[in-house]
Order: C-alpha cells, then structure tokens, then sequence
C-alpha cells in the first residue's frame, strides 16, 4: 500500500500539471466596441424581413417594438468570427397603457439561438458590428492625409467620379427618438 502511494502520488502532480498547462484556454483579445449595428428583423404574421443598421445609443422601431442599441463589440480579425450586441426590446401596442419588457442582454451573430428574443410575432437577430452605416462615408480619422492635403497613397480614399455605394439597408430613418422612457423592470 505504501509504495503505491509512493508511485501514484509524483504521476498524478504530473498529469495535473500538464493538464493545467496544456489545456488551459489561451489568452484571448477583448472584443473591440462598434459605433453602429447590423440587425435583421422578421414579422412572421407578413413574412417581412428588413435588414437595417443602427447606431450604438439609439433606438428604432419595428412594428410595435422598440429596440435600444446599447452596445456592439466584435473579436478582433485574428480571432473567431463573433458580433455580439447589448440589446434592450419592449413593446407598445396601441391597446396596452404600458409598454412590456420583451428582451434584455446580449444577442450573438453566431449564434443566434444562445440568447433569443422570445416574441409570438417578431423576431430580431444580430449580423454585425460595423465601423459606419452603410452607404456612408468612413470616419475621417481612417484616411490619412499627406502634407498637399490628399489622401495618402495605399489608403482606401474615396474617389470623386464614383458615387456614393447604395444599399438596400435604410440607414437614419430608422433611427426614432423615443419620447416614453422604457418600461420598468419589475
């Protein structure tokens, strides 16, 4: 009994540490914050989609629900493909005198059965952060001038005879100011 004891005790220590240093996650990146969300919506009464953008801090309408974007992050591009966004939904139906919670927390691009909205008639999905709203130009800090006042050879600087990209994503209109605070989280 002794010499088992003797035997086992340095193996196992062994196998515990080269478990705990061999499969122990690796260091990840914090996800970096977005000022704007990609987000796809259904009616399932119509069988309407929309897919629309929106800023981080505002909130938008779609049909009877509101939705507050509070935050997007995104893993870096050396990391798994993952869009995650802080969403808070409530609804407001004419009937009601007080609006509902529907959904509060983080929605995932990739999966986006984690953590659903849980709505007999609407469903919203997250599809990606992004740096600006589609159709737009890029922040001015991402094109690096010259001393002449031109952009930078190798920079992605937009050209003057090309319009604009459209998109079939509606940008700022779906950006509606909401007079009614959000229901209270009773």
């Amino acid at each position: 009994m002794r010499i088992r004891k003797r035997i086992y005790t340095p193996i196992v220590s062994t196998l515990l540490a080269l478990c705990a240093l061999g499969f122990s996650n690796p260091a990840r990146a914090a996800m970096e914050d977005y000022p704007v969300v990609k987000l796809q919506s259904l009616d399932k009464v119509t069988a309407r989609t929309m897919t629309f953008e929106a800023n981080v801090g505002s909130t938008v309408k779609f049909g009877t629900l509101y939705i507050k974007i509070q935050a997007c992050r995104k893993a870096p591009p050396i990391e798994t493909p993952e869009s995650a966004a802080f969403l808070q939904v409530w609804e407001l139906t004419p009937k009601a005198e007080e609006s509902q919670w529907i959904f509060s927390g983080w929605m995932f691009a990739s999966s986006p059965a984690l953590s659903p909205m849980d709505h007999p008639i609407y469903d919203v999905w997250v599809l990606d952060c992004l740096t600006h709203k589609t159709g737009e130009e890029p922040p001015q800090d991402d094109v690096a001038p010259t001393a002449e006042g031109t952009p930078a050879e190798g920079t992605d600087a937009p050209d003057a005879s090309t319009a604009p990209a459209t998109s079939d994503t509606p940008a700022a209109e779906t950006d509606i100011p909401v007079e009614e605070p959000p229901p209270s989280a009773e």
